[in-house]
């Protein structure tokens, strides 16, 4: 009994340790440079053997009891710690089974050979199938030839190849490539490599990887040449701007990889091998650190510098009237005095005041928008006839007024222009605001440029609020006093489709009928009034939807009865220091037309067309009205070209009049 125990003790030390013994030996006459390939060959012998023997659990272990000599070639457990480590190692996590494992040989110098650098060895994947399929890969898990083996987006790997780096710049691209490679080894499958699933992992990389690191590159040019060290090393630093140089020509204005020149790899290489030579030269990243910090600070100052200016200049050509627009009042206003009596008068008179008729507000100094609110509605009227249209302006431009219509009557439609001055009831004993518009305080307000500076919001310094015409919404019953509904229209919309069907909606006692705006945040109560002041804490909700105004059908019978006109005199008397609302016209009409507002389905007016170049395309085509609120309105060069069409298409530039003024909208 005890012979048989000591002979298969025998046989089992025989088995299980001649192979470790033999292996092991043969491992020790491995010497520099490797004869590689016979190196590879013994491991996966091994590997094979340690799957057949039911020790796959041991490999680690084993691999790193056997791999002491050469040092260079070691098996990484821990993956966190590579402060230490070799340059060119790839790793793999405890655990991990030996198919997505690789091993690196490197020579003395620590450089990598472009044969044989990277290994996978495949082996038995839950106690099952064996692979033994050899493939280089790339760190973006690209399956590529020897000569290939670091890709060129792989720069800081291909430029190890070149260069001796210090130990910091070492490290850092170790841990880049430990990353990449986790990453394209995730890609390997229980049947080993597969194109079609690196492919797949190449799908989802970023379009934008070489521009990134272009730009990275770029940075940390900038960075060594501001650097005192690298400074004194004249043809380092005559390098470093020339390659600054090549890289920003090659980005130009490429917003991702496909943009870039095909020298775009080549300059990325020569500039990490600059930059290598910057780090060797200055590799304490203190100085670095306080360079970049000084950086990002004059950054973010002059970005806040040019949003400043770019808001101010915005506001500045929004409401500048382009050369072509003060020229044709000015033609228009010559022929019209050079006309007879007779010859100034609109027809059909008569249905001004006929309330069975569909009545339009529009207020406005601009002679070409209000031609194409006018001419878009009536291309959609299916009665022109019925259609009556009601424009007040300044007395700059009423007679460019009357001559455009005069000589562009819209079909069968009714026109009346008429001049604001005309309008005696309104003066400053009547009405509160126009009484604070021409006080000294308002006047010094928008026009004091030493006090611009300090206000935030620039848009509430636009001079057009000092022009009672944006008011005049306000005095709608006193404007038309036999009229029961008005549809009013401000002067930079489009009218698509008929707008008839308005009149019969019925508002439920109230006198607005609005499309509210509250899918948006920025279009509630509490962005516009002063919620920190008790009467408007007290009177209204600061959640409350918002309004449009620029299409509002309102009920001039209900106006009357509820005294409206009064509400709104009240709270401007109020607001005369400006401490409830800023200025402008919807605060007021917020407040005034506060529970006594209907709102209208969305389809009939939709804005944003005037600053916000993602408004929904659907929603614009199915839309009654749109609306170019916002400073890039359709006649301005700012505007937004997509959206410009919808404004033009009712522009007759066959005209003489905008021939002579070279207007080309």
């Amino acid at each position: 009994m005890i012979t048989t125990r000591n002979i298969v003790l025998l046989l089992l030390s025989i088995t299980v340790v001649a192979p470790i013994v033999l292996y092991t030996e043969r491992l020790g006459t491995f010497k520099y440079p490797f004869a590689e390939q016979e190196f590879i060959e013994a491991v996966t012998a091994f590997a094979v053997s340690a799957a057949d023997s039911g020790r796959l659990n041991l490999l680690p272990q084993e691999f790193s009891a056997a791999l002491e000599e050469p040092s260079e070639v070691v098996h990484i457990k821990d993956t966190k710690n590579t402060k230490n480590l070799p340059r060119g190692f790839l790793f793999s996590k405890p655990g991990e089974h030996a198919s997505a494992r690789v091993l690196s040989a490197t020579n003395e110098g620590g450089q990598t050979k472009g044969e044989n650098t990277i290994k996978l060895v495949t082996d038995v994947v839950n106690g099952g199938n064996q692979s033994g399929n050899l493939e280089k890969y790339d760190t973006t898990g690209d399956v590529v030839n020897g000569e290939d083996a670091i890709d060129v987006d792989d720069n800081e790997g291909k430029l190890a190849k070149s260069f001796d780096a210090s130990d910091q710049a070492s490290e850092t691209m170790d841990t880049k490539q430990e990353q990449q490679h986790l990453e394209s080894s995730g890609q390997i499958t229980k049947k080993g490599p597969s194109l079609l699933e690196t492919d797949k992992y190449n799908d989802l990389k970023p379009a934008d990887t070489r521009l990134r690191q272009l730009k990275d590159q770029l940075i940390q040019a900038k960075v060594f040449l501001s650097l005192q060290a690298i400074r004194n090393i004249p043809h380092l630093t005559r390098e470093l701007r020339l390659r600054v140089k090549e890289v920003s020509r090659t980005l130009g204005d490429a917003s991702k990889d496909s943009d870039l020149p095909r020298n775009a790899n080549e300059r990325m290489r020569a500039m990490e091998q600059t930059l290598i030579k910057g780090r060797q030269v200055q590799n304490d990243c203190t100085s670095a650190v306080k360079k970049l910090r000084a950086m990002l600070h004059s950054t973010e100052e002059q970005l806040r510098v040019h949003k400043k200016q770019t808001l101010f200049l915005t506001q500045l050509i929004a409401k500048t009237l382009p050369k072509g627009l003060h020229c044709l009042p000015l033609r228009l206003t010559t022929e019209y005095y050079s006309l007879n009596t007779s010859q100034q008068q609109f027809p059909n008179q008569q249905k001004l005041e006929d309330p069975k008729l569909y009545h339009y507000a529009i207020f406005s100094d601009n002679i070409l928008a209000t031609a194409v609110v006018v001419n878009s509605t009536v291309s959609h009227a299916k009665d022109t006839s019925k259609h009556v249209f009601h424009i007040v302006t300044d007395r700059l431009n009423y007679a460019a007024m009357r001559m455009w219509f005069l000589v562009n009557p819209p079909r069968k439609a009714t026109i009346q222009v008429q001049n604001i001055e005309d309008f005696t009831w309104l003066n400053s004993s009547y009405s509160p605001v126009l009484k604070q518009l021409g006080s000294p305080s308002m006047i010094d307000f928008y026009f004091k440029t030493q006090r611009a500076s300090s206000d935030s919001n620039l848009k509430f310094r636009n001079p057009k609020y000092l022009s009672i015409l944006n008011h005049l919404r306000f005095y709608l019953p006193e404007i038309f006093p036999k009229l029961n509904k008005v549809l009013f229209l401000d002067d930079d919309v489009v009218v698509q489709k008929d707008l008839t069907g308005l009149w019969s909606i019925d508002l439920k006692g109230n006198v607005n009928g609005a499309v509210e705006t509250c899918q948006q945040s920025f279009h509630r109560f509490d962005r516009y009034l002063n919620f920190s002041n008790p009467h408007i804490a007290n009177n209204f909700d600061p959640r409350a939807c918002g309004w449009a105004y620029g299409m509002n059908i309102f009920d001039l019978v209900q106006w009357k009865k509820q005294n409206i006109t009064e509400v709104y005199h009240n709270w401007q008397k109020l607001n005369h220091d400006r401490q409830l609302w800023k200025l402008g016209t919807l605060p007021p009409g917020l407040i005034t037309f506060w529970k006594r507002t209907f709102p209208l389905h969305r389809s009939w007016h939709v804005l944003g067309l005037g600053y916000n170049p993602n408004t929904n395309q659907k929603e614009i085509e199915r839309a009654a009205v749109i609306h170019y609120n916002g400073n890039m309105k359709p006649w301005l060069e700012i505007s937004i070209p997509k959206f410009r069409g919808y404004w033009t298409k009712y522009v007759d530039h066959d005209l003489v009049y905008l021939r002579e003024c070279n207007i080309n909208p």
